[in-house]
């Protein structure tokens, strides 16, 4: 029975005696399944209790199984399990005369009487009596994992050579025995198989006796760079194993024929990472910097013919450049999608360049490849190879990622003009490259999603909240800081339409928060092309879709225009009924100190007035509201100016309530966009000032009226309030004037001009810089800025109305029971 039935026929007994509805097949396939899609490990040792829950041994097997699966391959796991169970079989008389099984070299050459007793030496000294260890040469015929030059299933199956990945399968309860020495027994063999002496590379020496010598780890193998149990997951490297190899006639005394024919069957392993004895890799040198880090000279027999060194030396740096790739490839592993899919290119070509490597060894074994031919064969390969391999030693030193990975090698593209073999090879890498980078573009500027585990997208969220969860009190910078771009993760050939990039995806969030599917017209495929634009129009296209249906939500489902007019109506004093009977209404009650003042009265106050005067045919009035401030307009001004936060948490100042009220409207999303926090405060700025002038041009018209009984009096009593009056006339004249001039002159212009660019507007980031600009023109024109001091003069100039109207008052009302 082979070896693979072997572990089926086991796996069957068990499941006979056991009676479970399991079968072989199935438990293989669960075991040998990667790391993603296996069972936990507490499962899979519940799969093989329940098969050999009757064998006696069953609780000592299961628990050193569970050891096992903490720190090993499950496969091995399995193995181990299956070879427990056939100790008896095993330690038999009939087991220890086993042969191995033939396995034919790739060349094909035939196996001679030395590999059979190599073999029969090897399967001898691989079970002794009472011994529980595995034979490797059992256990190397078991399915496991495949190795990367086997990354494509229907092109490995033809390998006649298979590779184990987890180490040795045998194991010696109680020995102390390095089990890297097992690995290490198995790189040999796995080396000499594909040697040309077929079953002899698998010889190990013996003594006379026939029993294997005992060999330390130093003499089996000596390690390069990296692990052993992390060595076979990648490539070989050129890997040194010691041991017991067949004598070799000498290079020199060998014809030129024969030379060549030893030379390329070495060179086709040494450009794979075979070590062989005619090319040797030179250490690589620890204080090698830049390309030579990744760059690995040979020594090549200096008994070999010079025409043949010639050749080979022109050849020789291909294997440099796949064990660079190789070497890139496996360091880079797991460093972000882009990186991943680009080492999926990467292997591709490599699986590649093994089907070259194997056609070559095809004409070796019908003799029918000179070194010349391999030459001429291999030559585009090594140019392409060269440039595949500087550039990505240039990736690697320079510590490039995601976007600058792109962006390198889209720049690399350009410079390759002429060399039409390298570039359409660039050009299909940046492709692949590109690939997870494209599909989280297309998800971002299609559905306004951010799916970017490795922070590799050039859009950032920094703050995921949903629509209940919005602040209070949040600006517009909610809507700049929310998303941003990352500089260093926009590609060299997204730069031009980043911005388009950011608002498109914006503008779907918006309108996702706002309750509406989003559905693009027609199915986007954002693909990558260095030779095209094609990504170019499909991100136009989806910008546009995205900046007019969220115009259409705000201007035509949200009636952003009917709000912006109704903010005009009654925070910039547009409604002037309105505003006089709400004056009349609240006067007495605004005159108390602010702390006196009842919040629910003037509410009510506003309501009514909202509703006898003409105000009470607009839609929105009941997002009107009365709010008292705990500041008085300079503050209010300098604070929103510097753009601070902390004011809120002020204690109140000693002020009245007019100098504290003030309106506020509310409004829902998406148009809270625009009508946000900072933009009501600006707007309540204006309200104050030109409310404040109000009401000291209310106070200096009562002057007037109590002060017409001046005409009955005496004309020379009469002339010693001719001085008074007048002064009141120019108080008068200059409040109106300013009023005049903040409504006619800077509010209303400006406004015209805000509604004649609205009618034109493309996307929401207009709409909010046209608001802005309204806002900040209007602001700066009525002195209401920090850098203007007016505001100050102006403010000390009402306060001196309004004393004066408090001293007239107060004189009239002592003279009057005397008059």
């Amino acid at each position: 029975m082979s070896k693979p039935h072997a572990l089926r026929g086991v796996l069957a007994t068990l499941i006979s005696e056991s009676q479970s509805p399991l079968t072989p097949e199935g438990i293989i396939r669960e075991f040998r399944a990667t790391s993603d899609r296996r069972l936990p490990a507490c499962e899979l040792i519940n799969v093989l209790k329940s098969i050999s829950e009757k064998r006696p041994n069953f609780e000592e097997v299961t628990e050193e199984i569970s050891h096992i699966l903490l720190n090993k391959d499950p496969m091995y796991a399995l193995l181990v399990f299956v070879e427990r169970y056939r100790e008896l079989e095993l330690s038999s008389p009939t087991s220890s005369s086993t042969s191995l099984t033939n396995m034919s070299s790739p060349r094909g050459s035939k196996t001679s009487s030395d590999g059979n007793s190599a073999a029969g030496s090897v399967c001898a000294t691989s079970v002794t009596a009472g011994s529980s260890r595995v034979s490797l040469t059992q256990a190397q015929d078991f399915p496991t994992s495949t190795p990367v030059n086997s990354k494509k299933s229907s092109d490995s199956e033809n390998s006649s050579v298979g590779f184990v990945r987890r180490g040795a399968m045998e194991r010696n309860r109680g020995s102390g025995k390095d089990e890297r020495n097992d690995l290490s027994v198995i790189k040999e063999r796995v080396l000499s198989a594909v040697s040309d002496q077929s079953l002899n590379g698998y010889r190990v020496a013996t003594n006379k006796s026939g029993n294997s010598p005992k060999s330390s780890p130093n003499e089996l193998v000596k390690l390069t760079d990296v692990p052993d149990e992390y060595r076979t997951n990648l490539l070989w490297e050129y890997y040194k194993v010691d041991g017991g190899k067949v004598p070799r006639r000498a290079i020199a005394a060998m014809p030129l024929p024969s030379q060549e024919s030893m030379l390329l069957d070495e060179l086709l392993h040494c450009l794979t990472g075979v070590r062989e004895s005619l090319l040797v890799p030179q250490k690589p040198s620890i204080s090698a910097v830049g390309l030579a880090k990744y760059d690995v000279d040979f020594d090549i027999h200096t008994q070999l013919d010079c025409s043949l060194t010639h050749v080979v030396r022109e050849i020789l740096p291909l294997a440099s450049y796949f064990m660079g790739v190789h070497k890139i490839v496996s360091a880079t592993d797991g460093l972000g999608q882009v990186m991943n899919s680009l080492n999926e290119a990467l292997l591709e070509l490599i699986h590649d360049f093994y089907l070259i490597i194997v056609q070559a060894e095809e004409e070796l074994r019908h003799n029918r490849l000179t070194l010349q031919k391999l030459l001429y064969y291999l030559q585009p390969t090594i140019w392409v190879m060269h440039e595949v391999w500087s550039s990505l030693v240039i990736i690697q030193l320079s510590d490039s990622r995601d976007a600058e990975v792109l962006t390198f090698l889209h720049e690399r593209i350009k410079r390759l003009e002429g060399n039409n073999d390298a570039q359409k090879l660039i050009i299909g890498l940046v492709r692949k490259a590109a690939k997870p980078y494209m599909r989280m573009l297309q998800l971002w500027i299609q559905k306004g999603v951010i799916v970017d585990r490795h922070q590799e997208f050039l859009v950032v969220d920094n703050e995921v909240i949903h629509r209940d969860e919005l602040p209070e009190h949040y600006s517009d910078d909610y809507w700049e800081r929310r998303y941003t771009l990352r500089d260093e993760r926009i590609p060299s050939f997204m730069a031009k339409y980043s911005d388009k990039i950011l608002r498109t995806g914006k503008y779907l969030n918006v309108i996702r928060q706002c309750g509406k599917r989003v559905m693009p017209t027609q199915e986007m495929n954002l693909e990558f092309d260095p030779t095209s634009e094609r990504h170019v129009s499909v991100i136009n296209d989806a910008y546009y879709f995205a900046a007019r249906m969220l115009l259409d939500v705000l201007l035509t489902e949200n009636d952003l225009m009917g709000h912006l007019q109704s903010v005009k109506r009654y925070l910039l004093l547009n409604q002037g009924d309105f505003t006089m009977q709400f004056m009349d209404a609240c006067e007495e009650e605004l005159t108390k100190n602010v702390d006196h003042v009842l919040p629910m009265t003037l509410e009510n106050l506003l309501g009514l007035t909202l509703r006898i005067s003409s105000a009470r045919n607009d839609p929105y009035k009941d997002d009107l509201h009365c709010e008292l401030l705990p500041y008085d307009l300079v503050t209010q001004m300098s604070k929103i100016m510097k753009k601070e936060e902390s004011w809120q948490a002020q204690p109140r100042l000693d002020l009245s309530g007019l100098e504290c009220f003030a309106f506020t409207y509310e409004v829902k999303w998406p148009c809270s966009l625009v009508l946000n926090h900072i933009s009501i405060s600006k707007y309540q700025m204006l309200f104050r000032q030109l409310f404040y002038c109000k009401h000291v041009e209310r106070q200096l018209c009562k002057i007037w009226k109590e002060n017409s009984i001046a005409k009955q009096f005496e004309p020379q009593a009469a002339s010693l309030y001719r001085a008074a009056f007048t002064l009141r006339q120019r108080m008068m004249n200059a409040i109106q004037n300013l009023e005049y001039y903040m409504m006619i002159e800077i509010i209303e212009p400006n406004w015209h001009i805000f509604i004649e660019k609205m009618k034109t507007v493309e996307n929401v980031d207009n709409v909010l810089r046209l608001h802005q600009d309204f806002l900040d023109s209007c602001l700066k024109n009525c002195m209401l800025t920090e850098s203007s001091h007016l505001n100050r003069s102006i403010f000390k100039l009402c306060k001196i109305c309004l004393k004066y109207c408090e001293f007239i008052q107060v004189s009239s009302s002592a003279r009057a029971p005397g008059g």
